[in-house]
């Protein structure tokens, strides 16, 4: 039998994804407008920086940013057209293959990410208590963990 959300739950729901739908459309602009780069240009150059050595595995990055195989690759090979990642062998595994973070990719992360800082504090974190940011986080954690569960399950 479905549970149907009732109209707090229904209000509450739907505010939620205007909210990450118009935050992301947000953030994304202000990227693309302050430095060229796209939220997905972003979320990969951020993986790579965090990285030891700024490479990943293609099956890494693909797993920590949950994208589809085909999305990453396509992404990849466009962001490499530009110069912001490469490719290279694995010394290990001869058909296997590393993302490599490019000077150019670094140079564009460090000139992006102050404006993209500023604009998650101003249309996000400036917008809620610091009560309301662990508050968040623990939901936010919570739901993680479900969706983890249910994926191994």
């Amino acid at each position: 039998m479905t549970r149907w959300l009732d109209d707090d739950e229904q209000r509450a729901w739907r505010a939620y994804l205007q909210m990450q739908n118009r935050l992301t459309a947000r953030l994304g602009r202000q990227l693309q407008q302050d430095s060229g780069l796209s939220l997905a240009d972003y979320e990969v150059l951020v993986a790579l920086t965090d990285a030891a050595e700024g490479r990943l595995r293609p099956f890494a990055l693909q797993r920590q940013l949950e994208w589809e195989q085909s999305r990453l690759s396509h992404h990849l090979s466009r962001m490499q057209r530009r110069g912001l990642v490469d490719r290279e062998g694995c010394p290990g595994d001869r058909r296997g293959a590393f993302v490599v973070l490019t000077p150019a990719g670094r140079e564009a992360i460090e000139a992006a990410a102050p404006g993209h800082v500023a604009a998650v504090r101003e249309f996000f974190l400036d917008q809620v208590g610091q009560d309301e940011v662990a508050t968040l986080e623990r939901l936010a954690t919570r739901v993680l963990r479900r969706l983890d569960a249910d994926e191994q399950g």
